[in-house]
Order: structure tokens, then sequence, then C-alpha cells
């Protein structure tokens, strides 16, 4: 009789696993290709009409747009894989971590660089033209994938360096402590984190200050210039906990080490999806232009042209 209810239970638990995990994965997925669909739909308006690629404000924005695109897909891939082939090659897994990671690192130094772009043109408007140009803008957008390929680059010399040429055949569950796995790796990136997280947090509060005493000094639009500073900003707070991301995580396992499962689950959402969820927000539905051209995809207006 014991022998049977304690079958029961243990059944019951796995059924209970089994229904949380698809839970889990149902909501992450789900809202990873709802914003994957949102942001495909401003990178198409952004090609379509070249009003969008002659503004660097814009172009700025798309960058992050596509940055978010391919983070979210790398984690819908990653999450689809592991709860079906669960295990990957150990060189695909590296390819595929190394883009989400440089992707990842990307976004908070863009929303620096748009920070700085919005700085020029409320507080030096006649230079804005000279100094924000579009070849400028790429150029920026080139350095800001430089920096993040030499900030992640090391960890697969280093694996390179130190591992079997059988390790990189072998398949493994694909997270970035099992693929790369010298263990003065998570040093270096929590120093690299750390001196960006710095530098982008100095470069956020100086020119947010600026920004809110030119706003206060303004005598039109003032509130409206208000709102939109503090939406920026907090999408730049949001987005700057990528650099905290292990750090959080490590703390939470240390206070609740039985709930890592829901401990990871919780930082992916508030950390890797929110702040995605935040970005069409912010230009998609606030921005005039881009409001008038999303009203035309979702509502599905007749019009054919679109006054601007």
């Amino acid at each position: 009789m014991n022998v049977q209810t304690g079958s029961s239970n243990s059944t019951s638990a796995v059924a209970f696993d089994v229904a949380d995990a698809v839970l889990k994965n149902v909501i992450t997925v789900g809202l990873c290709i709802s914003i994957i669909c949102i942001n495909s739909v401003l990178v198409h308006i952004f090609v379509q009409h070249e009003t969008f690629s002659l503004n660097p404000r814009y172009i700025l924005y798309i960058h992050l747009v596509i940055n978010d695109i391919i983070v979210l897909t790398m984690l819908t891939l990653l999450y689809m894989l592991s709860y079906t082939i669960f295990t990957l090659n150990v060189s695909l897994c590296m390819v595929l971590i190394i883009l989400a990671i440089c992707t990842n690192i990307n976004n908070p130094m863009t929303l620096a660089i748009m920070a700085i772009e919005c700085y020029v043109a409320v507080c030096f408007p006649l230079h804005h033209s000279r100094v924000c140009t579009v070849k400028k803008t790429y150029i920026i957008i080139a350095f800001i994938w430089l920096s993040s390929l030499l900030t992640n680059l090391p960890d697969v010399f280093v694996s390179l360096a130190v591992e079997s040429s059988e390790f990189f055949h072998l398949r493994v569950f694909c997270l970035r402590n099992t693929v790369f796995r010298h263990p003065a790796l998570p040093q270096k990136r929590d120093i690299s984190y750390a001196v960006l997280l710095v530098i982008v947090c100095l470069t956020l509060l100086y020119i947010y200050c600026k920004i809110l005493l030119a706003a206060q000094s303004a005598s039109t639009d003032v509130k409206k210039a208000r709102k939109t500073i503090l939406l920026h900003s907090f999408q730049l707070m949001l987005s700057l906990l990528t650099y905290l991301n292990n750090v959080v995580e490590a703390g939470l396992k240390h206070l609740f080490p039985n709930s890592i499962v829901i401990i990871r689950f919780f930082i992916t959402i508030l950390i890797t999806i929110i702040p995605r969820l935040v970005s069409p927000l912010v230009y998609g539905l606030r921005d005039k232009m881009f409001r008038k051209y999303l009203k035309y995809y979702f509502l599905c207006m007749k019009n054919n042209q679109i006054d601007i």
C-alpha cells in the first residue's frame, strides 16, 4: 500500500514538473515570438521608407531592434532545442552563445549612443546635422559590434588553446558555462562587464542630467520631452541589467538554492525579454512617424499612401 502511494506521489510530481516546464516555455517562447513579430514589422517599415534611413536616430533605433530580434531568436531557438533534442554540438553552441552575448551587450551601448544623439539634438540643435550624420552613425554601429566581439572572442581563443579537439565534437546542454569551461573566463567576463557598466552609467548620468536641464529651460513641449526622457531612461536601466545578469543570478541562487529553475525563468523574463518589449513602445507607439505606419500595417488601413 505504501509502495503504491509513493509511486502515485512520484508520478504526480513528475507530471507537475512537466506541466510547470511546459507553462514556463510557452510563456517565454510566446513573449519572444510576439516581440519578434512586432520588431520585424518595424524593420520592414524602416526598409520600405527612405525617410527613416536618412535619419541617424532611426538608424540607431533599428539597429537596436535588429539586435533585439537576434537575441530573442537565439533565446527561442535554444529553448526549443533544449526541450526537443536536448544537446547541441559544442562548436555550434559556441557560435550561438557568442552571437547572443554580443547582441545582448550591443543594446546598452546602442542606447548610450542614442542618448548622445538626443543630447546633441536638444543642447546643440544648430550643430546636430553636422555632428550626427548617416555615415558617422554606421561607423559607430561598426564600432559597437567590434567592441562586443573583442569582449567575447577571447573566450573562444582560450577554449581553442586549452580544450582538446575531441571536446569540440561533443554534444552538450547549450549553456555558456558548459562550452567555455576555463575557470579564468568567468572572472574575465565579470571584469569586462563591470568596465562597460561604469562607462555606460557615467555617460548616461551626465547626458540625461544635461538633457533634463535643457528640457526644463525649453518653452515648448517640455512635458512631452520629460516623459520621453523618463521612458528612455527606464529602457536604459533595464538594458544595463544585462551586465548584472550573472551577479543577480548568483545572489538569488545563494538565497534560494532550491529554486534555481524559477530564478532562471524570472531572470530571463525580467532581464532578457521585458527590455525588448519596451523598445517598440518607445519608438513604435510614441513616435509619430512609426505610429502612422504601424496603424497602416496592424489595422489594415486601405490607404495606399500615408501623409507624413
